[in-house]
């Protein structure tokens, strides 16, 4: 068996046997196949795709060129959640400690971010201290204790999916759904949990941008799951505007504590319900929707999901004063509001745009080894659908360098679009796949 033969096969449309992947991935973890024939293979599936059971194989042999963590001996039912990305999505801050607070176990693996700003853990990092470098079995031994734990991926997770993802990236085969759900898919299952929900974002700030993509996203992810004996519920939920109010690290962090002191946007606690339902009925400890918000409900208004997030703080060696005093996580010298120009109301932000002011600022990174700014990002003082006077503050921009600020406020004036009519949000979601 050839690389090219391979490469050849998929150019023509055809079918991809195990033997053939076998061969495909061995090679690629042996460093036998070069960056030029891996760069041809993945435009050759970019192309011609692939049907549920090739990208189930290919799911499945990406998942063991690394560890494969077995989680088993904390208990029958392992939670995970995992998003494809958006701005200003903080969910799973908020989401672990209220899981572990209803009593279920969730044991959350989670990469950093590339783009406008970091991710899960770059966001935890912005609390001084927080140690999110936890070896195995402190990992496993933490949920055992606490119910959850939220550390960073071992470089040895899913091997071969590293390799694809900085190729993937650089030859434009980054929206390609077999490799999309091979990616997302083999990371959740060699993180050992067995029930998972995938929030999947879209529109104008996410990776995927219609309906009809994320749908057929989702099926395929739900079906590959199936495939390997994983329960996978897919999200399709809304990215047409940022996710609560605050983006940027630490920013995120403090709108985070405010969802668990009960005081959250509406828009983060009603798409942190829908997911969390969904875990505490799959892990039986809900019988329906309804009870699983009111056990939610009640962990927040009780403060035990904030106390469980003091002590995830505690255990992993961060400073949990922080979420008493918000003077104590990073904060910008330079905080500048943008007002408006007219008067009307809200009826686009352009996300992505948004997304890409916060980058300027330094809230995110072009490469995994850049440094992050954890202390700026954006706060919203208007969503879609609200009312504006001229004058009134849009939002308020977290800066350290006057420079990047005014670069920053250039995009941010043309981010949002005011007229007379009134607009009413998008559905925040939109399907559920299961």
């Amino acid at each position: 068996m050839r690389a090219v033969d391979i490469i050849s096969n998929k150019k023509n449309g055809k079918v991809h046997s195990r033997e053939e992947l076998e061969f495909w991935i061995n090679g690629i973890v042996s460093n036998k196949i070069p960056d030029y024939q891996i760069t041809a293979w993945l435009m050759a599936v970019c192309l011609n795709g692939m049907n549920f059971d090739e990208t189930a194989i290919l799911t499945e042999l990406i998942a063991k060129t690394g560890t494969m963590l077995d989680l088993s001996s904390i208990d029958d039912f392992i939670l995970d959640k995992h998003s494809t990305g958006g701005v200003g999505d903080k969910i799973t801050l908020i989401l672990i400690p209220l899981m572990a607070a209803c009593g279920g176990k969730i044991a959350k693996l989670s990469g950093r971010g590339l783009g406008h700003t970091g991710g899960t853990i770059d966001k935890l990092e912005s609390i001084k201290g927080f140690n999110t470098g936890l070896e195995t079995k402190e990992f496993i031994e933490q949920v055992k204790k606490i119910g959850c734990a939220i550390a960073s991926q071992t470089n040895d997770l899913a091997y071969a999916d590293k390799k694809f993802y900085e190729l993937r990236d650089v030859t434009a085969t980054v929206d390609c759904l077999p490799l999309i759900a091979s990616s997302v898919v083999s990371k959740k299952i060699a993180s050992g949990a067995n029930i998972i929900v995938l929030d999947v974002k879209c529109g104008d700030g996410a990776i995927v941008k219609t309906k009809d993509q994320a749908e057929r996203l989702s099926k395929l992810m739900v079906e590959v799951a199936k495939r390997l004996n994983r329960s996978i519920t897919a999200v399709i939920s809304s990215m047409d505007e940022p996710l609560g109010y605050n983006v940027g690290n630490a920013l995120e962090v403090i709108e985070s504590i405010e969802v668990l002191k009960g005081q959250g946007a509406k828009d983060l606690v009603d798409l942190t319900f829908e997911l969390g339902s969904i875990l505490l009925t799959k892990a039986k400890i809900a019988s329906s929707k309804a009870q699983a918000i009111e056990i939610m409900e009640q962990a927040i208004k009780n403060g035990s999901a904030l106390n469980k997030f003091r002590e995830l703080i505690n255990i992993q060696k961060g400073c949990s004063e922080c979420i008493d005093d918000y003077s104590l996580l990073p904060k910008a010298s330079i905080i500048e509001p943008l007002y408006a120009s007219k008067t009307g109301y809200v009826q686009k932000i352009k996300t992505l745009e948004l997304a890409n002011a916060c980058k300027i600022l330094g809230a995110g990174r072009e490469r995994k080894t850049d440094s992050i700014d954890y202390s700026v990002g954006v706060v919203l003082n208007k969503k879609v659908g609200d009312k504006i006077e001229i004058g009134e503050k849009l939002l308020d921009i977290h800066s350290n360098s006057v420079e990047k600020l005014q670069e920053a406020k250039n995009i941010l004036k043309e981010a949002f679009v005011i007229t007379n009519e009134k607009t009413l949000p998008e559905p925040l979601v939109y399907k559920i796949i299961d």
